[in-house]
């Protein structure tokens, strides 16, 4: 169908016929993002969420922008998935100060050594087995979505958050800036692997599983090199959270 056709044929549908058509892109958009959150997230609360985005999306989309519809609902649909989420935080307050302390940790060490943070050196200076330190990185894996630097209470305030950027002021638009370089930057500085998860757990969307193939290794391993990297990065972003 061409550019034109279709904005004829979108100029006459209404919202409701909108939502109608395109109710099934947003259990799949659920369904998804299922594969990578914990068990205990339920899928009814997302494809509620996500309806919620794709009702204010026909409200609000615009045929002579160029973007097709499908491609506008669902950045609105997974939105409003991720602040649903976000706003049903899950984590307990402690897993968010063992997480912090542990990124302290790091960052102590980093900046004494110039070097990568070594696991055995952070558990020694906690005094915490290496099963403690595992169930750490697996519980900062799953504590944020998008939100390296979200204030532990409950803020929102992470570089990795979704912004519109239109909206920003000029003030705002250079510090929003800067903290993405911040970030592209610390991710850059990552260890190879955990580089590598976070492109395909980011960027390519794979679920857990789906990396773990890639990488050979189990799906708690994938979690834990997770963790490893989001904390890493919360040590090294530090300034930005002050």
């Amino acid at each position: 169908m061409s550019a034109a056709s279709e904005y004829l044929q979108l100029s006459r549908e209404s919202a409701d016929e909108l939502v109608r058509r395109h109710a099934p892109l947003v259990r799949r958009i659920a369904y998804h993002l299922m594969g990578r959150l914990p068990a205990s997230v339920d899928v009814g609360d997302l494809i509620q969420a996500g309806m919620i985005g794709l009702l204010e999306a026909a409200r609000h989309f615009a045929h002579d922008k160029g973007a097709s519809f499908e491609t506008f609902a669902g950045i609105r649909i997974r939105g409003a998935m991720l602040d649903e989420l976000r706003k049903a935080d899950w984590t307990p307050r402690s897993v968010h100060r063992k997480t912090r302390e542990v990124a302290e940790t790091i960052r102590q060490i980093e900046a004494e050594t110039g070097a990568e943070a070594d696991d055995a050196e952070v558990m020694r200076r906690l005094g915490i087995s290496a099963e403690e330190y595992h169930q750490v990185l697996t519980d900062a894996a799953c504590s944020r979505l998008l939100s390296l630097t979200a204030s532990d209470d409950g803020e929102e305030t992470g570089v990795l958050d979704v912004a519109d950027e239109n909206s920003l002021g000029p003030d705002e638009g250079i510090e929003h800036n800067g903290m993405r370089e911040a970030l592209v930057e610390a991710i850059g500085g990552l260890p190879e692997r955990e580089q590598l998860v976070m492109s395909l757990y980011y960027e390519q969307e794979l679920n857990l599983k789906e990396i773990g193939a890639v990488l050979g290794v189990s799906e708690s391993r994938v979690c834990q090199i997770h963790g490893q990297a989001v904390i890493r990065l919360r040590a090294r972003l530090a300034d930005w959270r002050d």
